[in-house]
């Protein structure tokens, strides 16, 4: 422990597993306070007892306003502050604009992108009132696919790239109004996490790693910490400067 993130307290969506979770886990190694938020109960739970007295747990639907406010208000009251909101809940969806049906096309958009814009508002809202001593941080989860197109990605490609031109818009705001607030968004490929589970069940763990390490020109799967302290860097002071920005973690996809 660094103490990089000392005093400073965040709000973590899709917490309970995957890259949200690693990052609650770093973030308390480097003395924030996490308040751990999902919809997966149980899970989100377990998760904010293993952080100890630094964790947290609330449950959250982000598709829900009304979720959002009752999670930011417990969030400032069980630490007292809000700093650093890390937008990470997000689904995907593997399918070409012709096969994709309107009511999945909403799906993917109302978390992946709906949510974000959500916890934005109200997070930018909440984080002001704390950043005369500490800066505030808002991260956004995108992903590589938010950059880059595939044939049957369409709902996902759609969203996670609004959420990366929102990200700027939230960076530009919160720079105009004269807020300690920096706003950025995070691309990762194929990191190996839940997420990936569809391809896990299909092929096997062994096989899916080929399969999806081939894509990659570093010729693996990213773990979960290689975008976690990617993730602890941008909610820290370190980043002071950063705002704005696209921080790609992608294993060379990009660079083809």
């Amino acid at each position: 422990m660094t103490d990089r993130l000392a005093g400073k307290v965040a709000l973590i969506t899709g917490g309970a597993s995957g890259l949200g979770a690693n990052a609650a886990a770093l973030m308390v190694q480097e003395g924030a306070k996490v308040v751990v938020a999902d919809i997966a109960q149980d899970r989100g739970k377990a998760m904010a007892d293993k952080l100890g007295s630094s964790g947290h747990f609330v449950k959250l639907d982000v598709t829900s306003e009304d979720n959002w406010k009752a999670a930011i208000k417990e969030t400032v009251d069980k630490f007292g502050a809000l700093h650093v909101l890390l937008n990470s809940a997000g689904i995907g969806l593997s399918k070409t604009v012709e096969e994709i049906e309107l009511a999945e096309w909403r799906k993917v958009h109302a978390i992946d992108l709906d949510g974000v814009f959500l916890g934005c508002k109200h997070g930018v809202s909440e984080i002001k009132k704390h950043t005369s001593r500490l800066g505030g941080s808002v991260i956004n989860i995108s992903s590589i696919s938010g950059i880059i197109a595939g044939a049957n990605m369409a709902a996902y490609n759609s969203a996670k790239a609004g959420v990366r031109l929102l990200s700027k818009s939230v960076a530009l705001h919160c720079a105009k109004s004269g807020y300690n607030i920096r706003c950025n968004s995070v691309h990762p490929t194929f990191i190996d996490t839940p997420i990936l589970d569809k391809y896990r069940d299909r092929f096997g763990q062994d096989l899916m790693q080929q399969k999806l390490g081939k894509q990659v020109p570093i010729g693996r799967l990213g773990r979960p910490e290689e975008v976690g302290w990617a993730l602890v860097f941008l909610a820290s002071d370190e980043s002071s400067f950063m705002t704005g920005s696209e921080v790609v973690i992608d294993g060379g996809i990009s660079a083809m």
